[in-house]
């Protein structure tokens, strides 16, 4: 699941090159860190939550612990919505041999590490810091805080903060797993977020859709418009009060992968139609 699946493969004897290998994978789109960071908090978590996996999957693979020695957003693409790995030719599962625990420092360009050297003779987890401090620089310090909900930033400070301080570095990727995963508490917190009492009154219009009267918004999963998504319609009403050009907002019938639903914030009601599928409220001024 981590990695780009193998469709098939065959050899090919070539004048020029022999024994060529040829290999056909699923297709994916390159990673483009600018176009990630324009994307909703919930797409950039789903990305995240399979580096974990991938992360998990590499500390105790069937050959060991595996490090990527070029772990770089270039050596990524998208599958799906999730992230995986194309290119393992710099991957190693050797960790690195030592006589004493000097022997086992790892430089970055921000921080060094020095971690312990074991009485075998290799340095402890190695491989596992190396791909965890990677994923910390390249994709978590990006991707997770950036305008992330409200009741989750002190669990991603937590985390993001955890795999990059050199004091508290020991931090496993199964603790990660357990803290980014969707479970029922995790996600209730990422969806139950505190909303407060709106004194503004919404009419409610079922079966009706604004098709106009759009505005754009940040981050929003539609160009040309506010398309977000919610818990409910409290924390619609919260948004919508929030944006001082919103008069208006469209339940649609469709979720996110988390299941939140996506909403349609609107500038001005003055053309409703009929649409069995959606529920529009819209701002009653005195």
């Amino acid at each position: 699941l981590c990695c780009f699946q193998l469709y098939g493969y065959c050899y090919q004897d070539s004048n020029d090159i022999p024994d060529t290998l040829t290999t056909i994978t699923e297709l994916g789109s390159p990673l483009e860190m600018i176009q990630l960071l324009q994307t909703s908090w919930e797409d950039r978590f789903r990305i995240c939550l399979s580096l974990v996996r991938l992360l998990h999957y590499l500390a105790h693979s069937p050959l060991g612990s595996v490090t990527l020695l070029d772990f770089r957003p270039r050596q990524f693409v998208i599958v799906d919505g999730e992230l995986k790995v194309t290119d393992l030719d710099d991957a190693s599962v050797e960790e690195s041999s030592c006589t004493s625990n000097s022997d086992c420092f790892m430089e970055f360009p921000a921080r060094n590490f020095t971690l312990p050297c074991s009485v075998e003779g290799r340095c402890q987890s190695m491989n596992e810091k190396r791909n965890l401090y990677n994923a910390y620089r390249f994709f978590f310090t990006y991707l997770l805080p950036h305008s992330a909900p409200s009741s989750l930033r002190p669990l991603l400070d937590k985390i993001v903060n955890a795999t990059g301080n050199h004091n508290k570095h020991m931090i496993c990727t199964e603790y990660l797993a357990l803290e980014l995963s969707p479970s029922p508490s995790v996600n209730s917190e990422f969806t139950q977020k505190c909303v407060k009492s709106a004194n503004t009154q919404y009419r409610r219009v079922p079966e009706a859709f604004i098709p106009d009267e759009n505005y754009r918004c940040w981050p929003s999963y539609h160009h040309k418009g506010c398309l977000l998504s919610v818990f409910d319609v409290n924390e619609a009403i919260e948004i919508c009060d929030s944006y001082s050009q919103c008069k208006a907002f469209v339940l649609t019938n469709q979720t996110t992968w988390t299941g939140r639903q996506l909403v349609f914030f609107k500038m001005a009601s003055n053309h409703i139609v009929p649409d069995p599928d959606k529920i529009t409220y819209v701002k009653v001024t005195d």
